[in-house]
Parts: C-alpha cells; sequence; structure tokens
C-alpha cells in the first residue's frame, strides 16, 4: 500500500496527537522521575500539572480538522519549553532524544501540511 500526501497529511497529526496524549498522562500522573524532574527544574509543583493538560489539549486540538493548527502551535510552544529546560539544566543527551523526536514530528507535520 503506497501512502499519498493525504495519508500522511493525517497519519502524522494522528502519531503526534497520540505522543502528547501519552506525555499529558505522565505529566499528570506524576509517575517514575517526573515528579522528581520538575522539582530539580525549579518549577512549581502545579506546573507539571499544567503541562500535562496543556499537552492533553495539544493532542485534542490535532486531532480535529478545523483545530490543527492551533493544535500544532500549542504542541511546538510546549516542545520549544522543554527543550529550553532541558538544555538549561544540562540533561543528558537520553533526556533530550525523546523531546529532539518530539519536536522533528512536530516540525515535519507543519511542513507536510504545508
Amino acid at each position: 500500500m503506497a501512502l499519498n500526501t493525504a495519508s500522511i497529511e493525517s497519519i502524522l497529526p494522528t502519531i503526534v496527537a497520540v505522543l502528547f496524549a501519552v506525555a499529558g498522562v505522565v505529566n499528570l500522573a506524576g509517575l517514575g522521575a517526573v515528579k522528581r524532574d520538575f522539582a530539580r527544574w525549579g518549577y512549581p509543583a502545579w506546573f507539571r500539572l499544567l503541562c500535562g493538560a496543556l499537552e492533553l489539549l495539544s493532542a485534542a486540538l490535532l486531532l480535529g480538522q478545523q483545530t490543527r493548527v492551533l493544535g500544532l502551535a500549542l504542541a511546538g510552544a510546549i516542545m520549544i519549553g522543554a527543550l529550553v529546560t532541558l538544555l538549561r539544566n544540562r540533561e543528558p543527551f537520553r533526556h533530550l532524544a525523546p523531546a529532539l523526536i518530539f519536536s522533528a514530528l512536530v516540525v515535519v507535520t507543519v511542513a507536510v501540511r504545508g
């Protein structure tokens, strides 16, 4: 099955939406080192919840044809903030890599959209 531009234009935002939804749930749940990381980066406890909620909102916006541009803009803003945080705190590449992948997917989705 060959993928055409229309298929890619619908598949990419769905992939990005799923990734942002998972990230949002992880941040809201505060599983693993998530709470410790936000505290170590100097953010108040509520900021993790705000990030999770914004990630879920971005995912929801990405799924709607009419709201996709807004979802991409929000996803891009989230990723800029995440990358700044990770770089400012000199996080190792293993922490930076997922943020770079998410960012690349957002950029590719915008590029394919035209």
